[in-house]
């Protein structure tokens, strides 16, 4: 499940070109890298401001989180906990490390463990992990015992500022909500230079906060959801302001294994590619940590489950396109999502 694609191309960003004489002249464009993708940042600003050390204050936080939660670095926070192989330790971490476990645990909460950070096993066994491509379906004996290794509840998390593994291979991957967390906290550095105008993304994953230059609201539009469709094809575009949006999918991040496509979404329920065929879902939220960690449970859960859960979430709205077996799509939205 947590294998989520989270490449630019999902989430098309509909900025257009802004006419001269606006009331802010002063738009910085900001980008960059930063945790395996990129990042693309407008701010609406006041004439003055030093964009050059602007970015050096978001590249400096992302610096920061990166550190503490990239899977990537052997040196990072959640690289050492996920070594660690003891249920009596104390693994004491950074508030950023438990602010994103504290909000991953709700999520998995919320979600009834659809969302489960600690799914990798699974995502290797089916060939989407670091592992690589597979040539035969895994038995069923390969995920009950990959099974055994899986479970957020398997760590206990102290607001004290340290985690204990209850089993001593569990292991926790927080790609799926840790964007959404980058995005938050860029959010914050830029409002602490006393900007409220501007749109940050990383990896497709957004936050819009007040308007545009033009005095208009963020638009943001919805990769249609094709296997091989172009990457600026908008199938839904959305006005937003001072909102969130996450959007997960698996059209293009798929495998074939023994003549059968198999979906990079595992359910960590059953140990399986999920089958709902979901092929997109994005979720509108107050802060991009919990749009993230909710777009990836909508693909687990379904249109059913999912919009149920929507629907009972304030100031949360979402949209789950479902691919039918005769190749067209069906959308399924929540009650105030803006159609």
């Amino acid at each position: 499940m947590l294998s989520k694609l989270l490449a630019r191309w999902m989430v098309v960003m509909l900025l257009g070109t802004f006419s001269a004489g606006l009331a802010y002249a002063n738009e910085l464009v900001l980008t960059g890298t930063t945790m395996g993708t990129t990042y693309h940042i407008k701010v609406v600003a006041r004439p003055g401001v030093d964009g050059k050390a602007l970015k050096k204050r978001i590249d400096r936080r992302l610096e920061q989180i990166n550190k503490s939660m990239s899977t990537f670095q052997p040196d990072s926070e959640i690289s050492r906990f996920n070594r660690l192989q003891s249920v009596d330790t104390e693994f004491e971490i950074s508030t950023d490390f438990l602010t994103v476990m504290l909000a991953a645990d709700a999520v998995y909460g919320l979600t009834d463990g659809a969302w489960d950070g600690t799914v990798n096993p699974l995502v290797n066994l089916w060939g989407f992990g670091r592992s690589g491509r597979i040539e035969k379906v895994p038995t069923p004996r390969a995920v009950s015992e990959a099974l055994e290794n899986v479970g957020f509840d398997q760590i206990e998390i102290s607001a004290k500022g340290f985690l204990r593994k209850r089993r001593a291979g569990v292991t926790v991957d927080l790609a799926s909500i840790a964007k959404g967390y980058g995005v938050d906290q860029v959010a914050q550095v830029i409002e602490s230079a006393d900007m409220k105008n501007y749109l940050v993304e990383i990896g497709g994953e957004v936050y819009a906060s007040g308007l545009r230059p033009d005095g208009e609201k963020w638009r943001i539009g919805i990769n249609q959801p094709v296997k091989n469709g172009a990457a600026n094809a908008v199938y839904k575009a959305l006005e937003m302001e001072n909102q969130a949006m996450a959007t997960s999918g698996d059209y293009r991040n798929f495998e074939v294994i023994q003549g059968r496509a198999y979906s990079h979404v595992i359910d960590p329920h059953t140990g399986y590619p999920a089958n709902h065929g979901v092929v997109s879902a994005s979720v509108v939220a107050p802060n991009c940590t919990l749009a993230d960690g909710l777009a990836t449970a909508m693909m687990v859960m379904g249109p059913g489950k999912g919009i149920s859960l929507l629907n009972r979430l304030e100031g949360v709205e979402g949209l789950i396109i479902v691919q039918k077996p005769d190749g067209t799509l069906e959308n399924h939205w929540s009650e105030g999502f803006k159609k």
